[in-house]
């Protein structure tokens, strides 16, 4: 990482993800996550983990075992609901980016907040979804803390509509989160040379100035793996700064299948904010067993 200087780390993460059914239609889940970063800041405010474990969002539980999630879905009539604990509500969406994204901000096309919307931090979810014919589906829901569930805490409700063909995809999704609101749109089209991915999001403030987020991306199979460059601009406080300023992010990835169980990706992302500009260079060893 480059901010004035230069430094090299080492990061990581482990997910565990067990799942059982007890009729076949149905899936209990359970995720444990384990990572060397901790969360932890200075007496001014300043994380004390490294650059690029903030940057990949790598998770934060200080080397020990933590249930990161349990859900639980089922089928009712044609609709699917899921009930769980630290659990997103974007778990039943069906999105349309096809873009993997190498560092998190842009994994879900720039749109987080409303495509992309999690839980009311370590609260409990209830959402659902409904396929109809011809590749449309809804879907909705609400997470709120478990302190007290739909009442004075910070509850996240959102809903989502997408269409999915075999070319190109689209989705739209409004979410909640008592002090903002998100309207974003996603989509992503597959051309004979690669697939293009975009996403745009706003965000609307009861008390303060709006913003917005925009992301565009290019996906394309080269050799034996998938190159990735992407481009993205917001001035949300939760984008790429923490002031409403704007910031640009670019960032160019190739992921390369080392086997079927590991993949490897180097790649490079810039980050220019009023700040300065930060340079991250990082090779990702990804583990599936």
């Amino acid at each position: 990482v480059l901010e004035g200087g230069e430094a090299v780390s080492f990061d990581y993460q482990y997910n565990i993800g067990l799942t059982s059914s007890f009729t076949g239609e149905d899936a209990l889940a359970v995720t444990i996550d384990v990572g060397g970063a901790t969360g932890e800041t200075d007496a001014n405010d300043v994380s004390l983990d490294s650059a690029s474990a903030n940057f990949f969002d790598m998770q934060m539980t200080s080397d020990a075992l933590v249930v990161d999630g349990i859900t639980y879905t089922f089928p009712v009539g044609s609709s699917t609901l899921m009930v769980g604990d630290s659990t997103d509500i974007s778990a039943m969406y069906t999105g349309a980016c096809s873009y993997s994204g190498f560092s998190d901000y842009i994994t879900d096309c720039g749109t987080g907040n409303s495509i992309g919307l999690g839980a009311a931090g370590d609260g409990a979810t209830i959402a659902g979804s409904y396929a109809f014919d011809g590749g449309f589906t809804l879907a909705a829901g609400v997470s709120s803390p478990n302190t007290e569930v739909l009442g004075e805490g910070v509850d996240a409700y959102g809903i989502e509509a997408a269409y999915t063909a075999d070319d190109y995809g689209v989705s739209l999704a409004f979410s909640d989160v008592e002090t903002s609101t998100y309207v974003g749109l996603n989509g992503y089209y597959t051309f004979d040379f690669a697939t293009i991915s975009a996403g745009y999001e706003t965000e609307d403030i009861d008390e303060g100035t709006d913003a917005s987020a925009f992301f565009v991306g290019l996906t394309k199979e080269v050799g034996p793996g998938t190159a990735e460059l992407g481009y993205a601009s917001t001035d949300m406080v939760t984008g790429l700064t923490t002031d409403g300023s704007t910031g640009y992010l670019y960032e160019v990835s190739y992921a390369y299948p080392v086997n079927d169980a590991l993949t490897i990706t180097p790649g490079i992302a810039i980050v220019d904010t009023d700040a300065g500009e930060t340079t991250t260079a990082a090779v990702k060893a990804s583990f599936s067993f």
